[in-house]
């Protein structure tokens, strides 16, 4: 049986080659211009920031991440508590150590507490024109999204994972995507 070319599945398989496929140096330019757009977005980093660590060719921030510490910005990490719960955020510092949870996740080594941050920066596989971000499948930051209090959600993706795909029920538009060349709004927030 053939598999159908359009699935979530294989274009999320063609969105991480191509992204892998992109030479470290390039990645790394794209990086850069990415914190640079978060820069001019600090009207929504309130207090308290969701964060991700980069993993699988996502856009690496950390270095942006450490400035937005010395701008008194609380930082966070996610960390599944349960496979069909929305994530938890455990408060991080760049000096904080780190360990892989059992999906080769970073987490916080030491959880001393958690936070409920104002705004997430959410990783992206892919993305497509209604700003619906497709991740790896698990639907973590979809259940995220959909509980209260919804924050604000920043997606972060490379332009070349810009796609067209059909948004299903349970997808949440992200309010703004980043990328190294421009940001994506949405007018409604659901």
């Amino acid at each position: 049986m053939t598999e159908n070319i359009h699935s979530k599945p294989a274009l999320r398989r063609n969105l991480l080659a191509a992204r892998h496929a992109v030479p470290a140096e390039l990645r790394k330019q794209w990086d850069n211009a990415i914190a640079h757009r978060l820069a001019d977005l600090r009207k929504y980093f309130p207090a308290t920031l969701g964060i991700y660590w980069p993993m699988r060719g996502e856009p690496d921030l950390r270095d942006w991440y450490a400035e937005q510490t010395s701008c008194g910005i609380r930082l966070s990490l996610p960390v599944v508590a349960d496979a069909n719960a929305s994530l938890r955020f455990a408060a991080w510092k760049p000096e904080d150590a780190l360990v892989k949870d059992a999906m080769g996740t970073s987490i916080p080594a030491h959880i001393e507490s958690f936070l409920q941050p104002e705004t997430l920066l959410i990783p992206c596989v892919g993305f497509n024109a209604a700003n619906v971000r497709l991740g790896y499948g698990g639907g973590f930051y979809d259940r995220t999204l959909a509980s209260a209090p919804r924050p604000f959600a920043i997606g972060i993706a490379y332009e070349c994972g810009r796609a067209e795909f059909v948004s299903e029920s349970h997808d949440i538009p992200l309010d703004l995507i980043v990328t190294e060349s421009t940001v994506y709004e949405i007018t409604r927030r659901d």
